[in-house]
């Protein structure tokens, strides 16, 4: 039952810590070429091609692991 505490505590702070991470700096002052037509925090940085990547790698993650589970029943079901 500890081990169960303290894993739900780490798992409660990695996430928190996550959040912390996704806070949006500040934005510049009138310095170098400050438009006023930009977004807040930098706004116009790619995220497109990691959530790709992400949801291309869980996808074969989880057919690896249905295939496996499905290998694993019909090796029981011949025994």
């Amino acid at each position: 039952m500890k081990n169960v505490k303290l894993l739900i505590v780490g798992v409660f702070f990695l996430f928190l810590s996550f959040g912390v991470m996704a806070q949006a700096p500040d934005p510049p002052g009138g310095a170098h070429g400050g438009g006023g037509d930009e977004a807040p925090g930098g706004g116009g940085a790619p995220i497109g091609g990691g959530t790709v990547m992400l949801l291309i790698l869980g996808a074969a993650y989880g057919g690896k692991k249905v295939f496996n589970l499905v290998s694993k029943s019909k090796e029981t079901l011949e025994e």
